[in-house]
């Protein structure tokens, strides 16, 4: 297994191998000097008289209140206990996972001041597959993501719920279980649990990993689209895209030009008095490489917060100092512009159904892709369904990060709902793997209709594994079973795969 160093940098594909439990979490021995050390700044400033937020005082607008010495133990236990208010369904433990990595990384960093045994704890967690029960609803991205990084420092102190296997225990159960034992927090140590974007930023990875995945079966499933429709490679040629050099768009357009050599349908109709097509098949690579774009200026803000450190105070050598590094503004943005990319992908898509299933448009196929239509609906409805998911996308890419509402008696007078952008791209991506489902369901049925013409080797490799999921469509039939297969043939890779097992390279 790779073993993964805590407080080292960390790249994306570092935290999704953490994420997947394909890599163990391990702590040098740099980064437990750097934590002892740290702490020792703490140690020393108890006792004093002078305030030190978080250390010696209450929270948020309580922080001019000072605690005595004998109670601070007390006050970070229930700072936990009294932020841990998150509410609505859990969070997926690929999300909980990212989360638990990421608030080891700020503590390995050396600038929060917690004991070692902390960190050692959260880590044993992670590597012991201990996922505490995280509600999903509850952060506004002030002070980060306090409600959800609540009920993760629930499991630690053994309280809260967690999972281990899949079972759902009590938090000291769960320790108990795999031979951990719960940890008494000690001063700072609560609030440096719960203070930062980790929530926010490890949903954010999870839904950039899935959308990472989506345009290249985007670009796969929108190439045989283009076939089904007797679509021309020529918008597809490089020189074009070399004028008009977008890194992304060039990705997707060499994509498509090389899964379309060899087609007999191309070939078939080559000689054509149609000069263009319409937008959704020839813009293909200017809308997918944008939204390639986009997830690359999401990487670059999540590269930075999964190595920031993001709680309050910080620790500098001798000096403790209060700021905002927790504010989750900037991981707001990149994910809210993480959904719009992502929706753009279902937009296009609905669109290439639309040239599909329509008479009118899909060049001599029948009727909503059925041989006897009239008697049958054939794909009629699938269009509609995918019509009914963009709509629902537009509603959800309106930004959540221009949205303040303050909190902590007007203390957190302006936060980043980066948590509601997360969670919004999160259902984007989920919708956008429908649609595409859909998508593939109709240039699947459009080759078969063009028989005995054959696509190329790529494309007919991808249509026989995709038959083995989904048969074609004789006549009626209840789809709603198809359309969630097919789209778990897009959400599982397979798209890719079968065309890697063929030979090809997706970008």
């Amino acid at each position: 297994m790779q073993k993964i160093a805590i407080g080292e940098h960390l790249t994306l594909d570092d935290v999704l191998n953490v994420v997947e439990q394909k890599a163990e979490v391990v702590i040098t021995s740099s980064v437990a000097e750097r934590v002892n050390a740290c702490r020792e700044t703490i140690l020393c400033r108890l006792g004093g008289e002078e305030l030190h937020y978080g250390i010696n005082t209450g929270f948020g607008a309580l922080a001019e209140v000072r605690i005595d010495d004998q109670r601070i133990r007390e006050l970070q236990r229930n700072l936990v206990r009294s932020h841990a208010c998150g509410v609505g369904s859990p969070l997926s433990v690929f999300a909980v996972r990212g989360m638990m990595l990421l608030r080891a990384q700020v503590l390995a960093l050396g600038h929060s001041g917690v004991r070692l045994e902390i960190l050692q704890l959260l880590c044993g967690m992670l590597n012991h597959g201990v996922h505490p029960c995280i509600p999903s609803m509850g952060s506004v991205g002030a002070s980060g993501d306090l409600a959800p990084l609540a009920h993760l420092a629930l499991v630690l102190i053994g309280e809260g719920k967690a999972t281990v296997g899949g079972t759902a225990m009590d938090g000291k159960t769960a320790l108990d279980h795999v031979g951990l034992v719960p940890v008494e927090l000690h001063a700072k140590e609560g609030l440096s649990l719960i203070n930062g974007t980790q929530a926010m930023t490890a949903l954010g990875t999870v839904v950039w990993a899935s959308a990472r995945s989506l345009v290249r079966s985007a670009d796969v499933i929108g190439a045989l689209s283009v076939d089904a429709s007797t679509g021309s490679r020529v918008a597809f040629d490089p020189r074009i895209h070399s004028v008009r050099p977008h890194e992304g768009q060039k990705r997707s357009a060499d994509n498509v030009y090389r899964l379309l050599d060899g087609s007999g349908i191309l070939a078939s109709h080559i000689e054509c008095a149609k000069v263009q097509d319409p937008y959704s098949l020839r813009c293909l690579p200017q809308v997918h490489g944008a939204t390639r774009g986009g997830l690359d200026y999401v990487a670059s803000v999540l590269a930075i917060e999964v190595n920031a450190v993001t709680d309050n105070p910080l620790v500098f050598g001798e000096d403790i100092l209060s700021g905002g590094n927790f504010h989750g503004q900037p991981v707001a943005f990149a994910l809210d512009h993480l959904g719009v990319v992502l929706a753009e992908l279902a937009n296009i898509s609905e669109r290439r159904i639309e040239q599909l299933v329509n008479p009118n448009l899909s060049s001599g196929l029948p009727a909503f892709l059925t041989r006897n239509s009239g008697l049958n609906s054939g794909f009629m409805i699938p269009q509609v369904t995918a019509a009914a998911l963009v709509t629902e996308n537009k509603r959800l890419a309106a930004p959540a990060s221009v949205d303040s509402i303050p909190s902590s008696a007007n203390r957190e007078d302006h936060v980043s709902m980066g948590m509601h952008s997360a969670l919004k791209a999160a259902d984007i991506a989920e919708n956008v793997t429908l649609v595409l489902g859909i998508e593939l369901m109709c240039a699947a049925q459009g080759i078969d209709l063009r028989r005995p013409l054959s696509s190329s080797q790529g494309l007919e490799a991808l249509h026989a594994e995709f038959r083995q999921v989904v048969p074609i469509l004789e006549g009626d039939r209840v789809l709603h079973p198809d359309i969630e297969a097919s789209a778990g043939f897009v959400r599982s890779g397979r798209v890719i795969r079968a065309l890697e097992s063929a030979g090809y390279r997706i970008h």
